[in-house]
């Protein structure tokens, strides 16, 4: 099977269920977006970290693939519904919750780096901030499943307690924000 169709080349894609779109649209770019994110997880789950890590990790890609399956769809055929439950969110806000207890209390912004492995944290979590904000213009204009918009939220603020997580696990400094003034 050839991987290379021809389809889009004249700047248009095809949804599943057939209607064919601009590759500019943000539908397009709502389940590029996240696809750009479960590959940067996939990344995260490459560095070594422990396994409890790397299942939730790996419990993300699987719904943000599940995610970019119902955004890849023609909206008006209702082809496929998210499989994002309560217990998915759940998940990730008991993950940070534990994470969370052998944290400093956090009082000022922290710039990203201090690590690579932070760093991809870091570079996930936008993506991810990303991901959401083009789901949201889409979700203005078509509608999206609630609990879409509500996981990649919860996602990225997991990312964010990862990276400091894994700063303090891995010795690497916090580096604070501090303004000029």
């Amino acid at each position: 099977m050839k991987i290379y169709t021809k389809t889009g080349d004249k700047g248009e894609t095809g949804l599943f269920g057939g209607k064919r779109l601009p590759k500019s649209h943000i539908r397009i770019e709502a389940y590029g977006t996240v696809d750009e994110l479960n590959s940067y997880l996939g990344l995260l789950r490459d560095v070594n970290t422990g396994q409890a890590t790397k299942d939730i990790l790996k419990e993300a890609q699987d719904r943000l693939f599940s995610i970019g399956a119902v955004l890849a769809s023609n909206p008006e055929k209702n082809l496929i519904q998210a499989d994002i439950q309560d217990t998915d969110i759940q998940i990730l806000e008991k993950a940070m919750d534990v994470m969370n207890e052998s944290l400093p209390a956090l009082k000022n912004f922290i710039l990203p780096g201090g690590h690579v492995f932070v760093s991809y944290c870091h570079i996930a979590r936008t993506v991810c901030r990303r991901a959401e904000r083009r789901v949201v213009d889409l979700h203005y204009n078509e509608a999206v499943e609630p609990m879409i918009i509500q996981y990649l939220n919860r996602l990225s603020d997991y990312l964010f307690v990862l990276s400091r997580k894994m700063a303090k696990d891995l010795g690497a400094e916090e580096v604070i924000w501090t303004s000029r003034s």
